[in-house]
């Protein structure tokens, strides 16, 4: 039987880049944010400040709206990149939505940061975003949400468009050699779309992207979703948790780099909560059905 489950986040507006980061690298705004170069040198000072087993790029949810021709106020260190002005104002619109350029812009250096860390040995993680943060940044959110309720085969063709443009992104990290791809979602949370919207998302979206992600990724990868996505297919019966034992007392983002060939997914823990620790010894991972 479906169940409509939840993960209570307090991480969710968590973004930027630490005011000690910022003073460490002398560093200046909005650069810091747009070339590979600045965003290695970031990425590896957050990792050990943070104390963290991975790099995470990026440091914010703009990338993909931004490579889809949205506009970004980058703001400043603490606040971090946000959507700045709405490109689209009808759902019918975001049909037009151009193929991502993965070879220029910022996604294009972000993705060679990526490689540049892992030519230092460093695990990385590159975080991708769901539809409606990638929306955010190009439309009003109620002008989606309305067009789900009125209009909801454009909504699905709107997915399938974001859903094949991230396939390719993954495919580019891999290409890269990124070993962690985090997934998440938060503009499109169940506290914030509700049950219908939220299942209906997992059918037409989530459910569809994991299973064409899984046969991309092999046992050098791992895709880390956010606990309200896995909450979200578990309760929708598209998968199931898995227990793994590991060693008590490991935080939970060791566990996940040890998972790498161990498991396709997981989403046990938010990664941004860095001090948990798995005191049962039991990692949580995620088998799709």
């Amino acid at each position: 039987m479906k169940k409509t489950l939840d993960f209570n986040c307090t991480f969710l507006d968590l973004a930027g880049i630490p005011p000690e980061i910022s003073t460490q690298l002398n560093l200046t705004f909005p650069e810091a944010y747009q070339t590979a170069e600045n965003m290695t040198k970031i990425a590896a000072c957050i990792e050990a400040y943070k104390q963290n087993p991975f790099c995470i790029l990026p440091f914010c949810h703009t990338v993909e709206g931004e490579a889809f021709g949205g506009e970004v106020n980058y703001g400043n260190g603490e606040v971090g990149p946000r959507a700045k002005s709405y490109r689209y104002d009808k759902a019918e619109q975001l049909l037009e939505l151009p193929e991502i350029d993965f070879d220029s812009g910022r996604i294009a250096e972000v993705l060679s940061a990526c490689k540049n860390l892992r030519a230092e040995n460093h695990n990385v993680m590159l975080e991708i975003t769901g539809p409606f943060n990638i929306l955010n940044g190009l439309i009003d959110a109620g002008v989606v949400l309305k067009a789900l309720r009125k209009q909801p085969d454009v909504m699905e063709a709107v997915f399938d468009k974001l859903r094949r443009q991230l396939v390719n992104y993954v495919k580019k990290a891999k290409e890269n050699k990124v070993n962690i791809i985090g997934y998440a979602d938060s503009s499109g949370g169940l506290n914030i779309i509700g049950p219908k919207f939220t299942e209906t998302v997992v059918e037409t979206f989530t459910d569809p992207l994991f299973k064409e992600i899984e046969e991309i990724i092999d046992g050098d990868m791992i895709v880390q979703m956010c606990p309200k996505t896995s909450l979200a297919l578990v309760g929708a019966e598209k998968a199931i948790f898995r227990d793994i034992e590991v060693e008590p007392g490991l935080t939970y983002n060791e566990a996940c780099v040890e998972m790498i060939g161990k498991t396709k997914f997981a989403g046990q823990m938010c990664v941004k909560n860095t001090g948990y620790r798995l005191k049962s010894g039991v990692f949580k991972a995620i088998d799709l059905k």
